[in-house]
């Protein structure tokens, strides 16, 4: 993940023709005390970043220039953390489930009085000024002549992409006598640049709204006017599932998240969000939202609102909320924003809920490719998930959506945050509803588009090129989890080489954009108006939520916290509380598709109207198959899933 500008999914899969802008578990011992550096310190793993490789070295950076970072703190026993954490969330274990509280894990686990005072003397005597903090870190600013002293290592400036940034020549170290109390150091390269501090959030985002015609539910109305496609004629693609039939189609049954708590981080805060929520629950069907259900936990000020397209991030806000109370209507939902898109930012975001449990499931809708992460950053996000683990807290992440990310960043990798082994990384499908609210099929979300002909006879270069998908993989920095051994098979576990590691997703929901839901928003229109609209949206930042509820379901059935889920959704896989999705539901030889008619300017029939073919299961060179696959996971949830959660669940 970069250390600034992360994606957040809606604003890649839209239903929009236009942008919407949007370690093995057995061991898992922070990096960053590993090796030893210069003589008397200790190395500070991954603070050399790999892009440096590539770029234009031009020198020693002057050592006025003034740098910000944070030196994240390690906390005692980093070891008994992560065994217990992983201890704590296997069903299998006798401490499984034994949780404990935010004050517990501080004084079992974080960082002592004496280690924070040691950290802090040893920064200040190299220079650097002490800006603030709390238990996860320290934050420093100086110039590079003091982060050379504090961490011999000194920053050269490289050109890339036509700009300059500075960045640490080797790796990063720290006295060994402190190797046990710091886990690593991040900020210390620039780039991308950091934009300052800002207050105001902007208004709406410009507005979008579907055209239509469209199907009720899968198959209601079909294309007869239009080109075949794959042998027959193709259904219009639906208006936005809602809540009913998604709850419907997983199972949900007479459970509806009471006594449970989902929190949803993102960059910013829509300033329309609860009355959006209640509108559309009033619209749609949805219970209505009781006094205090629906809470926020807002920053002091935000900040990079420009580069991170502050108002793009309106929309996820609202897809996140909205789709959890639609599947999980009693949950209490508490929104925590992240001060901007970059991660110190959203890490901020979740150490508040961790810090005060806030929540017991965690729904993030935003990600990165994995080559822009850093092991340092990786180390500061896994921390906080082993401390979540501990306090039953789950924490959930979409795949992406691009696929296999070659078609987008032109190698084949996974996304992250969700390739760590202590996220639930969720995958995505299209899915058909049918008639009744009745689960028909699903197949792997993976499109290829291709336009109406203008003589509109034919489907021009069908099936057309691929312009999206749901993310997975297999990982090449991160072990294969005790969870995913037996599941797992070789072919995808060792993709990367002979060692066995993470593979993604997890598990998975809807996340065509094509067989959406149907999110509410406020929005800016053309004519200078603002008001609340409806459209249909995808991705697996549906896919998120989405799960978030289902789990929020079965939480409920269980009383009493699931915590980190992956061990009990692996425990599950191959019975039939699990679709067992393939992109081939409907017989080897029949491929799907659904028809789709779009506003050329994305808000009326001004400028005209666009009509095209969308695939259902050409996921790039993914593919969902019988048993686990890099598309779907294990599955999606079946009737019976939630429900398995009410008596202890042992995989046979």
């Amino acid at each position: 993940m970069t250390t600034d500008h992360t994606r957040r999914r809606t604003g890649l899969r839209a239903a929009a023709a236009v942008s919407l802008l949007a370690g093995s578990l057995a061991v898992g011992i922070p990096t960053a005390q590993a090796d030893t550096g210069p003589t008397g310190r200790a190395t500070l793993e991954g603070t050399a970043p790999e892009w440096t490789a590539a770029a234009s070295d031009t020198g020693a950076t002057a050592g006025s220039t003034q740098v910000g970072a944070r030196v994240y703190l390690a906390g005692r026993d980093a070891q008994g953390l992560t065994a217990y954490a992983s201890a704590v969330s296997d069903p299998s274990s006798p401490s499984y489930g034994k949780y404990l509280t935010p004050e517990q894990a501080e004084a079992r686990f974080g960082a002592t009085p004496q280690q924070i005072a040691a950290v802090t003397a040893w920064l200040k005597s190299s220079g650097l000024t002490v800006t603030g903090g709390d238990r996860h870190y320290l934050a420093v600013t100086g110039d590079a002549a003091a982060v050379q002293k504090a961490f011999a290592a000194p920053l050269h400036d490289y050109r890339k992409d036509g700009r300059t940034y500075h960045a640490p020549a080797h790796a990063a170290s720290a006295p060994r006598e402190l190797a046990d109390a710091v886990l690593t150091v991040t900020g210390l390269d620039n780039s991308p640049r950091r934009a300052k501090p800002q207050d105001t959030l902007p208004g709406p985002g410009d507005g979008f709204r579907n055209a239509g015609p469209f199907s009720t539910y899968y198959g209601s109305n079909v294309a007869s006017t239009l080109p075949d496609a794959y042998g027959g004629k193709v259904p219009y693609a639906v208006r936005g599932y809602t809540g009913k039939q998604l709850r419907a189609a997983y199972g949900a049954g007479g459970f509806t998240g009471k006594g449970v708590t989902v929190a949803i981080t993102d960059a910013y805060a829509s300033p329309t969000m609860a009355a959006d929520a209640a509108e559309y629950a009033k619209r749609n069907g949805d219970q209505p939202y009781r006094k205090g259900q629906y809470t926020e936990v807002l920053p002091a000020s935000y900040n990079s609102v420009e580069d991170c397209g502050a108002s793009g991030w309106y929309g996820e806000e609202s897809l996140d909320v909205e789709a959890v109370h639609a599947l999980a209507p009693d949950a209490d939902i508490v929104y925590v924003a992240g001060a901007s898109c970059n991660d110190p930012d959203l890490l901020d975001a979740l150490n508040k809920i961790v810090d005060s449990r806030l929540a017991d499931i965690v729904s993030n809708s935003w990600g990165d490719i994995e080559a822009n992460e850093t092991s340092e950053t990786a180390a500061a996000y896994d921390r906080t998930f082993k401390l979540g683990a501990i306090e039953g807290i789950g924490f959930y992440f979409s795949s992406g959506d691009d696929g296999d990310n070659v078609a987008a960043h032109g190698k084949k990798q996974i996304d992250t945050p969700a390739n760590s082994a202590w996220v639930t990384a969720v995958g995505g499908t299209s899915l058909a509803v049918g008639k009744g609210d009745t689960y028909r099929f699903e197949t792997g979300w993976g499109t290829e588009k291709a336009n109406l002909s203008a003589d509109g006879k034919s489907w021009t270069d069908f099936p057309g090129a691929y312009t999206s998908g749901a993310g997975g993989g297999t990982s090449s920095t991160v072990k294969q989890p005790f969870y995913q051994r037996g599941v797992v098979p070789d072919s995808l576990a060792k993709a990367n080489g002979p060692t066995r590691m993470r593979t993604t997703p997890d598990i998975a929901a809807v996340a065509d954009p094509n067989t959406g839901f149907l999110v509410g928003q406020t929005q800016a229109w053309p004519d200078g108006t603002v008001s609340y609209d409806e459209y249909r949206i995808g991705g697996t930042s549906l896919a998120a939520p989405v799960i978030a509820g289902v789990q929020a379901l079965a939480q409920q059935a269980r009383h009493f916290p699931i915590g980190f889920a992956n061990p009990g959704i692996y425990a599950r896989y191959g019975s039939p509380l699990y679709h067992d999705v393939t992109d081939h539901p409907l017989g080897a030889d029949r491929d799907l598709a659904v028809a789709r008619v779009d506003f050329v300017n994305g808000v009326d029939a001004a400028d005209g109207l666009r009509t095209s073919v969308r695939t259902l299961g050409k996921d790039s060179s993914l593919q969902a198959v019988r048993g686990y696959d890099d598309v779907t996971g294990v599955g999606t949830p079946a009737p019976g899933y939630v429900g398995s959660y009410a008596l202890p669940f042992f995989r046979r």
